[in-house]
């Protein structure tokens, strides 16, 4: 015990008095337990803090929002792992840097970070800066709130309030109910737990013990996160069934009623089928009408999730993709994608009016929700959240839909579709490039046959050689940072591109480069 604390084994009243002669106020000055502090004054300097801000924020407008939207620019600087956390210096250590080196770490950290506002950044589900949205993420994080009592988040209580009701109003709910979460992955989760606690209220109380054996039914290229909720949940991957798609990645409605019957069969009991409105990699948009019809056959909690293709409401032109999502019981939306909040902005939206919500997840927690308030409680909207502590999420979707109206942003949904349609059309024209199929959203599938496998589709080693091409021309942008864009295999296709055509920033000119850049990187495969 030698090595323990001089005061570890002392009794408590020992103790204090060794404690009090460490106080910061005696006659022999400042006690070394807090340096040469003054405690009566503030531990930081909210002036030098201010000035260290406002030099930051000239590196991050230079180095992130002009060179980082700049087609001249690289959109990564690549480096690999070692020499990366060698040049970035991440090591902590016991005392802290002067200000010039902390802008020069903020500088390193924007220039090898991959640009994700750049023109030719095609990777991802989202892409591309608004500038209002951002100026809404930088007033949520100086405001440092947490959105779960209207005592703490008046603004944001009722801006999240009305942002919600808005979008459910464009699903083609009058009334409702719902919350912002952290990603459409947890969106996804909240439906599938409100949906159990719909069909067993007892799960609550109980757990699972007290339940059949559940059934979730969800399409063969849906969302990872519906097995990830089925595992979280305690339902089971197991008791995932995979419905049917087509040639498009649509789910086939026949195919589910038969897989529910199947699921009964077993002993299984049916409960939540969750549809998807622009699947991951093709984009595919599942019929909801029929869905909808067999969800109410069978008395099934219908979700959709909308996490990417859910912006298509805004426009008149193309939000016929999700004609009877007004008959879902939930949706999940994620405006981080297409509209382009940033990350992350994403809601579960609900029709249910019998605050479903809060009963399946509140605790009743005394200290912040208690009912004599000098307030209407209903207000603290927290204990309909899994959470505790939840960011603001509603300003920066809020401050974006106030400066360009849904006409803006119905223009941005047009004109991702406009651009779609112009690198399909590019794409036809050249050889090498093969469609998977015609895009119904803005997720375009292809392979690129390199000219030593054009021709060659017979070969026995065709497939094995054309899975390769991917990865390497991937590897090769990467590594000269001209753009990214993703890549997978799929079911019994082997590695092919997936290019999403979203950004604001796009201009056809990027289109054709990034379709003449895997040209120069891929010919010679």
């Amino acid at each position: 015990m030698s090595h323990l604390p001089r005061f570890w084994n002392l009794g408590w009243s020992s103790f204090l008095d060794w404690w009090s002669n460490q106080s910061v106020v005696s006659e022999q000055g400042p006690s070394p337990l807090y340096g040469q502090q003054d405690m009566n004054e503030p531990l930081l300097d909210n002036s030098e803090g201010q000035l260290f801000l406002t030099e930051a924020f000239k590196v991050i407008i230079e180095e992130v929002l002009c060179k980082g939207t700049d087609v001249k620019e690289k959109v990564c600087e690549w480096r690999e792992p070692e020499e990366l956390a060698a040049l970035l210096d991440l090591e902590l250590r016991e005392n802290g840097e002067p200000q010039h080196q902390l802008l020069q770490r903020i500088r390193d950290v924007a220039k090898y970070s991959v640009k994700t506002n750049h023109p030719r950044f095609f990777n991802q589900l989202f892409a591309g800066v608004d500038y209002h949205a951002l100026t809404g993420r930088f007033l949520t994080e100086a405001l440092n709130t947490s959105q779960y009592t209207y005592e703490v988040a008046p603004v944001f209580v009722l801006m999240e309030d009305e942002v919600l009701s808005k979008l459910r109003s464009l699903v083609g709910w009058a009334e409702g109910d719902g919350i912002f979460c952290p990603g459409g992955t947890m969106s996804n989760m909240y439906a599938m737990n409100v949906a159990r606690y719909r069909a067993f209220p007892e799960v609550k109380l109980k757990g699972m013990w007290s339940l059949p054996r559940l059934a979730v039914f969800t399409s063969q290229q849906s969302h990872y996160s519906v097995m990830k909720a089925a595992a979280f949940q305690g339902i089971g991957t197991e008791n995932v069934f995979k419905v049917k798609v087509d040639d498009r990645g649509c789910m086939i409605p026949e195919d589910l009623g038969e897989t529910i019957e199947l699921a009964k069969s077993q002993g299984a009991v049916p409960f939540f089928v969750h549809a998807t409105s622009g699947t991951t990699v093709q984009g595919a948009f599942d019929p909801l009408e029929p869905i909808a019809d067999i969800c109410d056959r069978q008395g099934l909690w219908m979700h959709v999730d909308a996490a990417w293709g859910g912006s298509v409401l805004f426009s008149k032109e193309h939000k016929h993709l999700m004609r009877g999502v007004e008959r879902a019981d939930s949706v999940t939306w994620n405006p981080h994608k297409m509209m382009l909040t940033g990350l992350q902005c994403s809601a579960i939206l609900l029709k249910d009016t019998t605050h479903l919500l809060k009963h399946c997840h509140s605790a009743d927690a005394k200290y912040l929700f208690q009912q004599d308030k000098f307030y209407d409680t209903s207000l603290d909207t927290g204990d309909k959240s899994i959470q505790c502590g939840r960011k603001v999420d509603c300003l920066k979707l809020w401050l974006m839909w106030k400066a360009v109206g849904s006409k803006g942003l119905e223009e941005r949904v047009d004109r991702a579709f406009t651009h779609t349609r112009y690198l399909v059309e590019e794409m036809k024209r050249r050889e090498g490039f093969e469609l998977i199929g015609k895009p119904l959203f803005v997720n375009v599938c292809f392979w690129f046959i390199p000219p030593s496998l054009r021709g060659k589709e017979n070969s026995p080693d065709y497939n094995d050689r054309l899975s390769k091409v991917a990865p390497v021309i991937k590897e090769r942008m990467m590594k000269q940072g001209t753009m990214m864009l993703g890549y997978q295999p799929q079911g019994g296709r082997v590695n092919f591109f997936r290019m999403i055509v979203i950004s604001p920033q796009l201009s056809h000119q990027d289109m054709t480069f990034c379709l003449n850049e895997i040209e120069r990187l891929g010919n010679d495969l």
